[in-house]
């Protein structure tokens, strides 16, 4: 494969970093979301601030010259934001991932930055590779926020092609750049299990996902020989506290009643993952499955085997079981949070009452759709077991 054909979606290389690193800290966009960051009481003063924020980030990047050193700085502020927005993140399954070959991990998808930053800072950690990361191009909206997450190997999937024939051509060039940075660049990629997060709290691969792996295979190979090639890894992501429950739960809601159409803003995608950075989260887990290397022959056969890993390590947090008791009246036996342990109604009254609290706040119209988000996994996990 020649890679000039992904010029337009690929992330940026290490010699292209330091020039669109001066780029990104002379955009005052930029400015202003680093203050309400770091300073959100003082980011309503611009002037002075915005000054003061450019010389902070001048001097935080000084070092970077490449992707590497931008993702060292990055790593810091990502652990301020886990220690600020979370009670803990446990990560399991990264001490059997093999050290010695790329991964494609196939995630559920629940939080549009979060999902795969928490990921990447989970491999971090443990001393492996970072992956390159699927983002569709309804996030590329400004500027600075595609310099930020092409500076992060980031690369694009075309949501806004047209025409059938631009689709096709889309979904393509995607599958050869997947299969080239796993095969040839021997560079890790995540991408989530479908397009947009699980508003519902349901996660289903879409086999149209497993498809586009597959457009990158000869006649010759058989599908689970390709598989192979791919080092397929499902991961799953939880969250106790979703960030963004009520804003799902209304889309939801005016998808379903037609009479009242839901129409997204402009930029509200970033808004979205502004809401999931900064939001509490609580308990947080994040759990890498085991390489697909079974006999599955088709893209259903693939997507349901991630599907079973990805339903059957994702760690259940209190809100699931009392979400799903408001629902369904009673309990099941199944093991809450990391290190799992057996479900005790009394241990969580505190956390009943929150989250009774955080739902009465919703509006009615849409508060069932946001209990049951919360209890899907419960759901899922059942139908499974």
């Amino acid at each position: 494969m020649d890679p000039a054909q992904f010029e337009e979606i690929r992330p940026y290389r290490d010699d292209e970093v330091r020039e669109v690193l001066d780029r990104l800290i002379a955009d005052p966009e930029m400015s202003h979301a680093v203050a309400h960051f770091l300073v959100p009481k003082l980011a309503r003063l611009e002037g002075p601030l915005a000054w003061l924020v450019r010389m902070f980030l001048r001097f935080e990047f000084r070092n970077a010259r490449d992707v590497r050193g931008v993702q060292e700085v990055v790593e810091k502020y990502m652990d301020k934001v886990v220690a600020r927005t979370t009670t803990e993140f446990t990560i399991s399954g990264l001490d059997t991932l093999p050290r010695d070959r790329a991964c494609l991990f196939v995630s559920n998808h629940r939080d549009i930055a979060m999902d795969p930053a928490l990921s990447i800072v989970a491999m971090f950690k443990e001393g492996h590779e970072t992956a390159r990361i699927a983002i569709g191009d309804n996030l590329l909206t400004k500027q600075f926020a595609t310099d930020i997450m092409k500076l992060n190997k980031c690369f694009t999937v075309k949501r806004k092609a047209g025409s059938r024939r631009e689709k096709l051509a889309s979904a393509i060039q995607l599958s050869n750049y997947i299969y080239y940075s796993i095969v040839n660049d021997n560079e890790h990629v995540w991408i989530a299990q479908r397009s947009g997060r699980a508003k519902d709290g349901l996660d289903r691969t879409n086999p149209a996902l497993a498809a586009m792996f597959a457009m990158s295979k000869d006649k010759e190979t058989p599908f689970a020989d390709f598989w192979r090639k791919l080092h397929i890894v499902p991961l799953s992501i939880s969250y106790e506290w979703d960030p963004c429950d009520e804003q799902k739960a209304r889309q939801l809601y005016f998808t379903e009643h037609k009479e009242e159409e839901y129409r997204k803003g402009e930029h509200e995608d970033l808004g979205s993952i502004a809401k999931g950075v900064i939001g509490q989260k609580g308990s947080v887990h994040a759990a890498f499955g085991t390489p697909i290397e079974g006999d599955f022959h088709d893209v259903a056969s693939l997507a349901d085997e991630i599907d079973r890993q990805i339903i059957g390590n994702y760690v259940l947090h209190p809100t699931n079981l009392i979400a799903y008791e408001m629902i369904y009246g009673d309990v099941p036996a199944l093991p809450v949070s990391y290190p799992p342990k057996r479900w005790d109604p009394a241990e969580y009254a505190a956390t009943r009452q929150k989250f009774e609290e955080r739902m009465a706040r919703i509006d009615e119209r849409w508060r069932d759709k946001a209990i049951q988000g919360y209890a899907n996994p419960v759901v899922s996990r059942l139908a499974y077991e």
